[in-house]
């Protein structure tokens, strides 16, 4: 198998790269590095919502570094449901890629990358010094090294369909838990229409359920203990997500595959999502006149008692293995990539918001006059986007318990366990608490 150095690439192709490293192993895809014939460096990356980010990633940005740096550049693009194992592969062998991007904390690799904070500090002359979000992602609190480094996030804001909403009295879209529950409800009723929150085993669903968890106080670790099942929140939370999906909502929500909510969306089978703006990007490009039906709003108002929050959809890692060939060319690759953040942001269509604010300082003025969107104002609610927004693993910092934690899927599992009626509230709440403690005793062992 043989990768194209230039041009313009599918994601079918970059789907096939990975399929044959899997196959294959690293040094099928690498006979230079096999052969020692030529200084590389070797990138893993997870594969865009949007193939044109990844197509400009590899042809463009990629190329141009390797030109710059004298060093031939090869990336290869995962699918995201792949990452993670992909990842342990490379651990278990102790060789593969030097750069491995990962959309979430990879806090569970902690024990086998380098200290990333020397990166931060390389950047922090020309864009300023660690943003909090990138801070308490990529901080290992133990050892006060980081094990990643973080250039850019995306959002989580709620996605809706005005004609719907607007046909029961809500053309702003649910602004609360509340209001998304008996809006839902009426919508269903009246349309047939359900919800269209993602609450399986992926990445939008641990997304969407972490943030209702969070937003209803039911926090799952705080960095030293499980807090989930500690109190009634938590049973009470579940009762809510219960009433929901049982009100307005459909059997596919608990067995979609990754991006299943944006597809049943962009059909015009669900009236709502929580997603990142990629959903209305392929809205426009693929469906412009669904895209024009389609509205965002910040995230859900919480219940007892809290604000307007949403887990960032991606929170874009970076990590250099230990055992990495090409050390010094990852960790200035990686720094590198924080001057290409505009860039960045444009070929993703607005949907990478950088860590730094520095590097877009124009964002506002972006949001408000989008030359695609219909009407142009329409990604506005994103200009406090930081400020909703906190990190995976909040109260506590992304820290490996968490990371597994999510990763496992231990509460999309634990919901549709509660959902298809196998378990009480009480009983799932003290299940999923039990397989959390049991996942963060493991990490005190280590």
């Amino acid at each position: 198998m043989t990768r194209p150095t230039g041009g313009t690439t599918s994601r079918r192709d970059f789907i096939g790269w990975a399929a044959g490293a899997a196959a294959f192993g690293p040094f099928f895809l690498f006979p230079e590095r096999a052969l020692g014939s030529q200084k590389t460096l070797m990138i893993a990356k997870w594969a865009h919502f949007l193939p044109e980010f990844d197509q400009w990633f590899v042809n463009v940005m990629s190329a141009d570094w390797g030109k710059r740096n004298d060093t031939k550049v090869i990336v290869d693009v995962i699918p995201v449901e792949q990452i993670r194992d992909r990842a342990f592969a490379e651990v278990k062998a102790g060789k593969g890629h030097d750069l491995f991007i990962f959309p979430w904390p990879p806090a569970e690799f902690c024990q086998h990358v380098i200290d990333h904070g020397e990166i931060y500090q390389a950047v922090a002359g020309r864009v300023g010094a660690i943003q909090q979000l990138a801070h308490r992602s990529t901080l290992n609190f133990k050892t006060k090294t980081y094990f990643g480094f973080a250039d850019f996030w995306i959002p989580s804001p709620v996605h809706f369909f005005r004609d719907y909403w607007g046909e029961i009295g809500l053309p702003l879209g649910p602004g609360s838990y509340g209001s998304l529950f008996g809006g839902g409800k009426k919508i269903k009723d009246k349309f047939g229409i359900p919800c269209g929150l993602a609450f399986s085993p992926t990445l939008e669903g641990n997304v969407t359920l972490h943030s209702m968890l969070y937003a209803s106080r039911a926090w799952i670790f705080d960095g030293n203990e499980v807090l989930f099942n500690k109190n009634v929140l938590a049973v009470q939370a579940l009762k809510y997500i219960q009433a929901l999906y049982q009100s307005s909502g459909s059997p596919e929500q608990l067995t979609w595959g990754s991006g299943g909510n944006v597809r049943a969306m962009l059909a015009r089978k669900t009236s709502c999502s929580i997603n990142g703006i990629s959903l209305l990007r392929t809205a426009e490009k693929e469906s412009p006149e669904t895209a024009k039906k389609i509205r965002l709003q910040p995230p859900l108002l919480g219940r007892n008692g809290m604000g307007v929050t949403a887990l960032p959809h991606v929170t874009n890692c970076s990590a250099v293995w230990n055992f990495a060939q090409n050390q010094e060319g990852a960790k200035k690759f990686a720094g590198d990539m924080v001057d290409s953040s505009r860039t960045g942001y444009e070929q993703s269509k607005g949907c990478n918001l950088p860590i730094y604010p520095k590097t877009l300082p124009d964002f506002i003025v972006r949001i408000e006059k989008d030359p695609v969107a219909d009407p142009p104002y329409k990604y506005t609610p994103l200009q406090d986007a930081l400020h909703w927004t906190p990190n995976l693993g909040v109260p506590g910092m992304a820290n490996p318990e968490y990371m597994e934690i999510f990763n496992t899927s231990v509460v999309p599992r634990m919901v549709a366990r509660f959902l298809k009626g196998e378990q009480s509230a009480e009983d799932a709440a003290a299940a999923g608490a039990a397989e959390m403690r049991r996942i963060a005793d493991k990490w005190k062992q280590t």
